[in-house]
């Protein structure tokens, strides 16, 4: 299968909320199956003028306990590359995952947000090791 659509799944992280500056702690996923593993975040239209979105990945062995940040070296692109300020209306972004954990979760905290700001985020899952995917 040649095409990338039987190649790769994708699993919603964040839904798409109005953030505030509340960090919103996404989905963990699960790459069971999967030995490649991105992170696409979406940024809508950022009203504030002062605005940031820091980007974190955390790694564990347990789906629901022991997350522990990424190190630096297994992540394609950085954290701060991933996050966004005020000025990228529109905007989205990447961050890959090559470490070797079971389980990821990604979390987007804004600062300097008055609530105004629409972002989103999926994990796009690849190299399955039973294709096609559904």
């Amino acid at each position: 299968m040649r095409d990338l659509a039987s190649n790769i799944a994708v699993r919603p992280v964040i839904a798409l909320v109005v953030a505030d500056d509340t960090p919103a702690v996404g989905a963990v996923i699960d790459r069971l199956g999967f030995e490649g593993l991105a992170y696409v975040i979406t940024a809508g239209t950022l009203a504030d003028a002062d605005a940031t979105f820091a980007v974190q990945l955390e790694e564990s062995d347990a789906s629901g306990s022991g997350f522990t940040a990424v190190a630096d070296a297994d992540l394609i692109g950085t954290e701060a590359a991933a996050g966004f300020t005020f000025a990228d209306d529109g905007a989205v972004r990447k961050l890959g995952y090559i470490g070797h954990k079971r389980y990821t979760r990604l979390t987007i905290t804004p600062t300097g947000n008055s609530g105004s700001a629409p972002v989103c985020a999926v994990a796009v899952l690849g190299h399955a090791a039973r294709r096609p995917v559904s």
